[in-house]
């Protein structure tokens, strides 16, 4: 996976003069546009469209620096006037566009290389497993992003479930896990950045249909699911799990995640604070070979 990444850098870096959209990198990739996302943040660290608009001004700035107008530069790299061209080199270096000229000062922005980096040689375990439709029940409620710490927010969602929805939920529950599961939906389009919501759901899994309006169901579709057990410090352990998941299973791995709700549960140690058991569970699909 890594490999055909690379490939994909290369298509950007010789079409950014153009209008690159996510739709047209995926498509290039062969993946969807939800898995490509995701993976391209954890492995980089920026979103598709921040990596494409520095490596853009990058460029521009070299061509700023060996002498070409200013007008000519952002016309090149799709900035539509002066001052938008202006206002984003700006916020992006610090400096004026007419300063490379004048001062000689510049600034850049490598092209991306993946690369393997072997960690202390330790395995992730997982299992795959094929699921019948069911639909998760619960409370749900709008969240902020949130990848590291506790989010007050579904504390607070967490304490405000009644009994009498505990008790709908315990009747309900008939497909496993046979837990109380956290499932996240519906985010903005910054999540991977901790910018904006997205929509917390704490519940159950069931194949029954008739639920009371006291909790919101929500339809899944029948699934291949790739699951990771986990164990250790609650919650960072299970935060540790996630993002090894989609910095290094995922694009090593035959397979990509599905624009579907994920979810986990945990079960915390009676024995030792704040310790816990936990499993995450994703939507995934065999992946299509990517071009190149």
């Amino acid at each position: 996976m890594l490999h055909q990444l690379n490939h994909v850098i290369d298509y950007i870096e010789e079409h950014l003069t153009e209008d690159l959209s996510l739709e047209t990198i995926s498509e290039y990739a062969g993946v969807s546009e939800y898995h490509f996302r995701k993976i391209f943040f954890y492995l980089s660290g920026l979103t598709l469209s921040e990596y494409i608009k520095n490596r853009k001004l990058s460029e521009a700035s070299m061509d700023l620096l060996h002498g070409k107008k200013v007008t000519d530069v952002a016309l090149k790299y799709g900035y539509q006037s002066m001052d938008g061209f202006t206002r984003a080199f700006k916020k992006w270096s610090g400096f004026l566009p007419s300063d490379v000229i004048k001062k000689g000062i510049s600034k850049s922005f490598p092209k991306l290389s993946f690369v393997i980096t072997v960690k202390g040689g330790s395995s992730m375990e997982f299992r795959i497993e094929d699921k019948p439709a069911f639909n998760l029940v619960g409370v749900s409620k709008r969240v902020p992003m949130q990848f590291e710490g506790v989010n007050n927010e579904i504390v607070k969602l967490a304490e405000s479930i009644t009994d009498e929805q505990k008790e709908e939920m315990h009747s309900l529950q008939n497909i496993e896990p046979y837990e109380i599961v956290n499932a996240s939906y519906e985010a903005d389009a910054n999540f991977l950045k901790e910018e904006g919501d997205l929509t917390h759901l704490i519940g159950i899994l069931t194949t029954e249909n008739q639920v009371s309006d006291l909790l919101e169901k929500v339809p899944v579709e029948a699934y291949t699911w790739a699951i990771f057990p986990n164990e250790g410090p609650f919650p960072s352990a299970l935060q540790k799990t996630m993002a090894t998941v989609y910095s290094e299973w995922l694009p090593s791995s035959n397979y990509e995640v599905i624009n579907a709700p994920a979810f986990s549960f945990t079960k915390m140690d009676k024995d030792k604070k704040e310790y816990a058991y936990s499993e995450v569970w994703i939507p995934v699909r065999k992946k299509c070979s990517i071009k190149g």
